[in-house]
């Protein structure tokens, strides 16, 4: 693997968010690589997974360490040098359309750096989608190689394999995004703060964004930015000193507006919503909670780095063009 090259930063000249680079959409018949970045997915997982792949009439590819092998480190698939290689070769075989990923957990930072990116931009823009830990991989294609890619179901995870609607807003984003052009908060959603904004979908796992402040992928500023925020197993007060890190920080400077995903496992949600209502109320731009992406039962599909409006009083993101070319 080669030195990481710099990272794209925001600059006096290039201040803020702005839109993003989009891949084209895949057709029936299409070859997609499954990799893990981050943890090991269990094998009668990612068989419903792949199964579901083949359904699309889709042809996935399975990357050698998808399964784990042993690292020293149980919580990661493998290698550190081993997961970059997975995604680097999957990415850079030109018979590959899209890389999905298999699942999250831990890992996707430690990897990162040993990319090579010149590599990966020579070989052209490709749909992308994981969240939680792949955050950290979402950030690194925005910034690296300015791509949008998807915040969506990983193929391993329980939401991906256990939910038809989870599965069918994926699918409809990958193969027919110009229909997926208004995405409708999940009942349960609410305005937290109401009004319009528009701008550049960002975001992911809290936690995730918090530790890229001072990486080579730490952004500088988030002005102009529809900000979409989740988590899992972090209790309130953390959530606090994430959120808390990012405005000390300065990039919550100019957000436009704000998604607020699922909490799961992160104690009474009466809580977490005092905590996001008091670290985000002062920002006074809009916001919608409990819209309906992550860590949840059911999961929309959020296309990131491409413009958007956000309607928090009647719940909708409306894209100003489709996730995929």
């Amino acid at each position: 693997m080669s030195p990481v090259p710099a990272a794209r930063t925001e600059t006096a000249d290039r201040p803020g968010v702005r839109p993003l680079t989009r891949p084209s959409r895949l057709r029936p018949g299409d070859r997609v690589a499954v990799v893990a970045p981050s943890g090991a997915v269990p094998e009668e997982r990612l068989a419903v997974g792949l199964a579901a792949l083949r359904d699309w009439g889709l042809d996935p590819v399975v990357m050698p360490h998808v399964l784990g092998a042993r690292s020293g480190l149980r919580y990661l698939a493998a290698t550190d040098e081993a997961r970059a290689r997975d995604l680097q070769d999957a990415w850079c075989d030109p018979s590959v359309a899209a890389v999905l990923c298999a699942r999250g957990g831990y890992g996707a930072q430690r990897m990162v750096d040993l990319l090579d990116w010149d590599a990966l931009r020579a070989a052209g823009p490709k749909p992308f989608v994981g969240y939680s830990d792949i955050t950290a991989l979402h950030e690194a294609f925005a910034l690296r190689m300015g791509l949008a890619t998807l915040h969506g179901p990983m193929i391993g995870a329980a939401v991906f394999t256990q939910d038809e609607r989870t599965r069918q807003e994926l699918r409809t984003t990958l193969f027919q995004p110009e229909s997926v052009r208004v995405l409708t908060a999940l009942p349960g959603a609410r305005t937290l703060a109401p009004g319009r904004a528009r701008g550049v979908l960002v975001g992911g796992c809290l936690s995730l964004l918090a530790a890229g402040v001072g990486t080579p992928d730490g952004r500088t500023s988030l002005r102009g930015a529809l900000l979409a925020l989740e988590d899992v197993g972090e209790q309130s007060h953390r959530i606090d000193r994430m959120l808390t890190q990012l405005l000390r920080a300065g990039l919550l400077d100019g957000v436009a507006g704000v998604l607020l995903g699922s909490w799961a496992e992160c104690g009474p949600y009466e809580q977490v919503r005092a905590a996001l209502r008091d670290r985000l109320g002062p920002l006074g731009v809009p916001v919608v909670e409990e819209f309906g992406f992550g860590h949840c039962p059911v999961s929309l599909t959020l296309p990131l780095g491409v413009p958007a409006e956000l309607d928090a009083d009647a719940r909708t993101l409306t894209l100003e063009a489709p996730a995929l070319r």
